[in-house]
């Protein structure tokens, strides 16, 4: 598969002056690729599925009917628009093709050129329509994946605090100051799961209403977002006083700030519980141009294990868990057109860089 940016349509016909024709008609906007019978066609979509965005093909051939090319791919590869070209056809096979989702439209013979365009424009923006929303429940499935992961932590804090305060209360002469303490970190762990689960509903929101949709976290910079973040993030008073911000180059969070705003606090979490056990504990968060860079001095990240954060849910802890925040803040900052970056060396520190596209300033900004 060559850097060809073009839609992809495959044309499917036993006559090879048909097949010739089409791709004279379409070749300059679409990336025409042949079949000259239903086999050849399936032959070729094993290896080209990923990449074909509209198929096309003739009813009536020797072989095999267009029809059974059309149900077959319908179910296979559910992400090609199909429709169908013919000069005679059944209409029970017609009416089943069309009520089974398996024909997009039916083109007549001898075809209409600007007919032909038209129908394929709409089967692209329709094929593109259809991509967006897989795309868009894969996202779901892992952002779910992603909030059970980040709440399990702070829940399981908050049941062991109610626990404890539970025994201390029962305890004679249990110390109020203790106690006071406990439940000042359930409610701080408490509002971090509702601000969370807050941002998660936004994003889901603005995601399937699509653009133009107000309301949620607004656009704001990356000092702004961090801020907000640190204030309803449940930090002790010895973790507050660990973190430190620095900002050399603030940036806007234009697209996704609830999004963003759970990738970093996911990023966060995973420093802090790298830093538990360090007896001068340090994280240093800094902002820079397009980027944001978490460093933490806890033990750093074993190197069999770097290499598949971000593609499968390891976990770098000792703690355990599925590590699905690696992989989701990886995936979202992909999805804005970033990326994100881990840097570790062992027994010394973590450094995770997530890099926002930023459009370039003009100079007299």
């Amino acid at each position: 598969m060559d850097n060809d940016s073009r839609a992809c349509v495959l044309y499917v016909d036993d006559e090879a002056l048909a097949c010739k024709y089409f791709e004279r008609a379409v070749g300059q906007r679409y990336r025409v690729l042949t079949a000259q019978s239903v086999d050849a066609a399936l032959a070729l979509l094993e290896d080209e599925a990923a990449h074909v965005d509209v198929l096309v093909t003739d009813y009536r051939m020797p072989d095999r009917l267009g029809s059974e090319l059309l149900q077959e791919v319908a179910q296979r590869h559910p992400h090609i628009v199909c429709m169908l070209v013919t000069a005679y056809a059944d209409k029970d096979v017609l009416l089943e093709l069309i009520n089974g989702g398996a024909l997009f439209r039916l083109l007549e013979k001898p075809l209409d050129l600007a007919a032909m365009q038209t129908a394929l424009q709409l089967a692209v923006q329709t094929g593109r329509e259809r991509a967006a929303r897989r795309q868009g429940l894969v996202a779901m499935e892992e952002s779910l994946a992603f909030l059970a992961h980040e709440l399990n932590t702070p829940l399981a804090a908050i049941a062991n605090f109610a626990r404890g305060i539970e025994r201390r209360a029962q305890a004679a002469g249990a110390p109020q100051a203790e106690i006071g303490e406990a439940a000042a970190l359930m409610h701080g762990n408490a509002r971090y799961c509702l601000s969370v689960l807050a941002s998660f509903v936004d994003t889901v929101r603005l995601a399937s209403a699509g653009p133009g949709m107000q309301g949620g976290r607004r656009a704001g910079s990356a000092r702004q977002l961090l801020a907000a973040l640190l204030d309803s993030y449940p930090l002790s008073a010895a973790q507050r006083t660990a973190i430190s911000v620095e900002t050399d180059d603030d940036f806007a969070i234009a697209e996704s700030p609830n999004c963003v705003a759970l990738i970093v606090s996911s990023v966060l979490g995973n420093a802090l519980r790298s830093v538990n056990d360090q007896a001068h504990p340090h994280i240093s968060i800094r902002i820079g141009a397009g980027h944001i860079k978490v460093r933490d001095n806890g033990a750093g990240i074993a190197p069999e294990i770097v290499g598949q954060l971000l593609i499968d849910p390891v976990s770098a802890s000792s703690e355990g868990g599925k590590g699905w925040g690696m992989v989701f803040c990886h995936r979202m900052m992909q999805s804005f057109g970033g990326n994100l970056d881990i840097a570790t060396e062992l027994g010394s520190s973590t450094t995770v860089t997530l890099n926002f596209p930023v459009h370039i300033r003009n100079e007299h900004d």
